[in-house]
């Protein structure tokens, strides 16, 4: 059997020539005589893949020179703890609730200090990006948080919350390096790499260097502490290095493309075709507002759970793997990340034309 057209939401579809030059690789990176998978992380070798990683994402990012970049392990979800231990110095956080990421964040955060959930949208199932423009952030609170782009629901942030000079700290996994970012206005913006940048087990932190102090929580692990990683260039301890690795290369694919600016204009006419056909289909509907629509995941329905199973089924049949919804919304989902070629998206269209003629009352 052939590739499939993968619109999984993570792990997910990775370009295929990266894949290919990984596969070319396996067994000798380099003319080490072994793959990367076998390599000390200690060794020249692999320092140098660090670092070439480390500076194809800071000119990719254009991330100034008072930011550290960490890779670290863990995911997303161990950042849910690793934020407040490190920055909630007065023990006060702000969170904005636009979908599961951001409330499990906001949950953790109350472990560790008093949480202020200043905006929501849970109102209408995450549907929409809340008004962000005049919130009632806290005084004293130590920051911002914000999943600025919402895998399950499909929302993104397309305007950064004003924080009243409070630090924004972000949560990028599923919209990283899909569009330019102005690294200066976050303090904090992290994502696990298994939807947009590499395979599963590596989570990249991009963090001003001020907020990286000996200070953190009582009882913080040594392993929790950015200040441990920083100081020690992400190899306190082994690091995920293949995964690392896979990322380097993805980078680089990335910078060959042109960049992100290149990679926005893609991803904006990838999903325009799918948001298109949603907006003039008879079947199926976005469930997102138009403004707050995000680019790699979009959520649809054709009104009829029997007919939504009826569609995953036949997709996948098609060759079409992983549309089914996430389990706490139903319907369907096509994440179209950076690696989902436009060909895919299109044939997608055109099978989903083809269900809505036979399906049609």
């Amino acid at each position: 059997m052939g590739r499939v057209y993968n619109f999984s939401a993570g792990p997910a579809v990775l370009p295929e020539e990266v894949l290919k030059e990984a596969a070319d690789e396996m067994l000798d990176y380099g003319g080490t005589g072994m793959s990367v998978m076998e390599m000390s992380h200690r060794s020249k070798a692999f320092e140098a893949i660090l670092n070439e990683a480390e500076q194809d994402l800071r000119d990719l990012m254009n991330i100034p020179g008072n930011y550290k970049v960490l890779f670290l392990q863990g995911g997303a979800s161990q950042q849910f703890a690793m934020i407040p231990m490190n920055l909630m110095k007065n023990k006060v956080a702000d969170y904005i609730i636009t979908g599961q990421w951001a409330k499990k964040a906001y949950q953790e955060a109350q472990i560790y200090g008093k949480a202020n959930a200043v905006a929501s949208s849970a109102d209408k199932t995450f549907s929409y990006i809340p008004d962000c423009s005049d919130l009632p952030i806290s005084e004293d609170a130590d920051y911002v948080y914000i999943c600025e782009n919402n895998t399950i629901y499909g929302t993104k942030f397309k305007k950064l919350p004003d924080t009243k000079g409070k630090t924004l700290v972000a949560d990028v996994s599923s919209c990283f390096l899909s569009e330019p970012v102005d690294v200066t206005k976050y303090g904090l913006i992290y994502g696990g790499v298994q939807k947009n940048v590499g395979p599963a087990g590596v989570v990249i932190v991009i963090i001003r260097e001020d907020l990286i102090t000996e200070n953190t929580l009582s009882g913080t692990p040594t392993m929790l502490k950015y200040k441990t990683h920083a100081d020690n260039k992400s190899l306190y301890n082994t690091p995920p290095a293949y995964g690392i690795y896979i990322c380097g290369k993805v980078f680089k694919w990335l910078k060959k493309l042109g960049g992100l600016a290149a990679m926005k204009e893609i991803n904006e006419q990838k999903a325009g075709i799918l948001y298109d056909f949603l907006d003039q289909s008879r079947l199926f509907k976005g469930t997102v507002v138009k403004e707050d629509r995000s680019l790699m995941n979009i959520p649809f329905v054709t009104g009829s759970e029997e007919l939504d199973a009826k569609f995953v089924k036949e997709a996948k049949a098609a060759g079409f793997e992983n549309l089914k919804g996430h389990r706490t919304v139903g319907g369907m989902r096509a994440s179209i990340y950076n690696a989902m070629p436009t060909e895919g998206v299109k044939k997608l269209v055109e099978f989903m034309q083809k269900f809505e003629e036979e399906n049609s009352k």
